[in-house]
């Protein structure tokens, strides 16, 4: 699913991406680690390059009516990085789709300041079958594309929007 939106994201000239696997990034669960250790330089590597974003896509699946908690972690490990940026949604899961999962991180996001997009994607009961080999969907394909430019429009307005607005006022919390 992450690998199908980057492709849609990577299609258009207004989008740069940053892909963060957090499988790529296991934070430690202890966040009070020695200076210039690998888990407090990941931490701080991490915490420049979420810094450096207008926006973030989270794409989550849903699990136990929820998000998985390394996303909730990762979530919480940061403040000031989240701060009145736009937050998007690409979920997937059963028959809900993720929005679950969508519905609660929208509630986190916004005890971090930050601003959560209406337009969403979501892949309902989608399985590997519903994906190519090379990213593509062959299910639903119409509709998750229609889905992801409406997502993507409006990431761009208010990544837009609040960048300016960060710029002549800073945001403090």
């Amino acid at each position: 699913v992450a690998g199908w939106f980057a492709g849609r994201a990577g299609d258009r000239d207004d989008v740069h991406l940053d892909v963060l696997d957090l499988a790529e990034f296991p934070l430690p669960a202890d966040l009070a680690v020695a200076p210039d250790t690998p888990s407090e330089r990941l931490v701080r590597t991490l915490g420049q390059r979420l810094a450096g974003a207008d926006g973030f896509v989270v794409v989550t699946p849903e699990y136990n009516h929820s998000y998985p908690a390394a996303l909730k972690h990762l979530i919480d490990t940061y403040r000031e990085q989240w701060f009145a940026k736009p937050v998007g949604f690409v979920s997937y899961g059963g028959m809900s789709g993720g929005l679950r999962a969508v519905e609660h991180l929208r509630a986190v996001f916004a005890e971090q300041h930050a601003v959560t997009v209406r337009d969403g994607v979501s892949f309902h009961s989608a399985n590997a079958a519903d994906f190519a080999p090379d990213g593509r969907v062959t299910t639903g394909a119409a509709p998750a594309a229609a889905a992801a430019t409406a997502l993507l429009d409006r990431m761009g307005w208010w990544g837009r929007a609040l960048h300016r607005a960060r710029t002549v006022e800073p945001f403090q919390s």
